[in-house]
């Protein structure tokens, strides 16, 4: 377990830890929530390629539902059978359904060690984490454009960013047609749920948590919106052609 720990500091926590006091240091004015903005969007460029092929995939599995139900329901007595035709139903379409996961099982650990950072503070005892390049900024003011502390919680942060976490989900959750069935899909119920249950869960992790967590969260999503807007809209021109 402390091999672990360790290794988890070493590859993560430190790195993070020691580009957010370099940001801290050399940002004109010492602002902590410029400097947790810039990191996070130097996170999201390294990791942007991968992101926007997990974007693609989830636009592509969307397009292909009406075909999914259809062989659901073709062989629903049969799950076995279901199952095989399913996977060649992938085959030939040249998707691969749990590619969109790939890139949230990697950006998971970035996200944990990101937490544990705005989380534990930037104390004094902290700084024993800091390379020996680095210079020790001694006591580190965490407030954000002179009117909020970060290392405090701000609802009013957490609920703006539960806001922004609504329009990102809803912009990836496909559009359905009103079926005539008495009974509703059951996909169709969930993907709705999920819409409002996401950026409820947000505003409830993020409310009782130090604000530069919710600042991290904001930015990421805010990040994300813009590139599912991009890739969208040349999926979308591209069909058109």
């Amino acid at each position: 377990m402390d091999f672990l720990i360790n290794t988890f500091n070493t590859l993560l926590y430190q790195p993070l830890f020691n580009a957010l006091i370099l940001l801290y240091l050399y940002i004109p004015g010492h602002d902590f929530g410029i400097a947790v903005i810039l990191l996070t969007i130097i996170i999201k460029l390294i990791l942007y390629p991968l992101a926007s092929k997990g974007i693609r995939s989830q636009k592509a599995l969307s397009a292909l539902q009406p075909k999914i139900k259809e062989i659901q329901e073709k062989y629903k007595d049969d799950k076995e059978k279901q199952s095989r035709e399913m996977m060649e139903f992938y085959k030939r379409e040249k998707i691969n359904p749990f590619s969109g996961c790939l890139p949230l099982l990697i950006q998971l650990p970035i996200l944990i060690a990101l937490f544990r950072l705005f989380w534990n503070g930037f104390g004094p005892e902290k700084m024993g984490f800091l390379y020996s390049f680095i210079p020790n900024p001694g006591a580190i003011d965490t407030t954000f454009l002179g009117i909020m502390n970060l290392a405090e919680p701000s609802i009013i942060l957490a609920v703006i960013t539960g806001i922004a976490q609504f329009f990102q989900t809803k912009m990836v959750t496909p559009k359905t047609k009103k079926s005539n069935k008495n009974t509703p899909d059951f996909s169709q119920v969930m993907q709705k749920q999920m819409l409002y249950f996401f950026p409820v869960f947000t505003v409830f992790i993020l409310w009782r948590m130090p604000s530069a967590i919710a600042l991290y969260w904001l930015t990421t999503t805010a990040f994300t919106i813009a590139q599912q807007y991009i890739i969208l809209k040349k999926n979308d021109s591209r069909e058109l052609k």
